[in-house]
């Protein structure tokens, strides 16, 4: 009988450390104890993002972001969760980036929209994606503009001939 106690309690605890090894394989972290400061170096902070709009309680995704460059001119990836539909998303952003000097090349609203935009040297992707519970999260894509009409194209394949010759 003691043997059957010992062997439920132990298969109890190799349960528990294997839920705990899987919730952190999964990046499941505490919740930050400090609450003094709400700009805290833990928290991410949109400050750097001025010449975009950011809907209002978005929280940034860390893992899947990847930004390089100075602030005024960045290029990467930014990816944002918020709790809004992506309806409201879609609109938000259908109104405020022009604000931004961003100029609407394309729009496709459908269970996954876009957008895009261009300014002097850049272009801007907005991707929505609605999430499986409640909200939507945003992939911003930011990059270099391409060549402009006044610069020669690179040759990409010399070796096959041109068709209209």
């Amino acid at each position: 009988m003691n043997f059957r106690r010992f062997g439920s309690l132990s298969l109890a605890i190799s349960l528990l450390f294997i839920l705990v090894a899987c919730g952190r394989s999964l990046g499941v972290t505490p919740a930050p104890t400090n609450t003094e400061s709400s700009s805290s170096p833990e928290q991410p902070s949109f400050s750097q993002f001025q010449d975009v709009p950011i809907p209002t309680n978005a929280e940034m995704n860390l893992d899947r972001t990847v930004i390089l460059g100075a602030p005024e001119s960045w290029i990467g990836r930014l990816t944002l969760e918020t709790s809004h539909n992506p309806v409201k998303v879609f609109n938000f952003f259908k109104q405020r980036t022009p604000e931004f000097g961003w100029q609407e090349v394309t729009s496709i609203r459908s269970a996954t929209s876009f957008l895009t935009y261009t300014q002097t040297i850049r272009v801007l992707t907005i991707q929505i994606t609605g999430k499986t519970l409640r909200g939507s999260e945003v992939v911003m894509t930011v990059s270099p503009k391409g060549q402009s009409a006044g610069s020669s194209p690179v040759e990409v394949n010399p070796g096959i001939p041109k068709l209209n010759q």
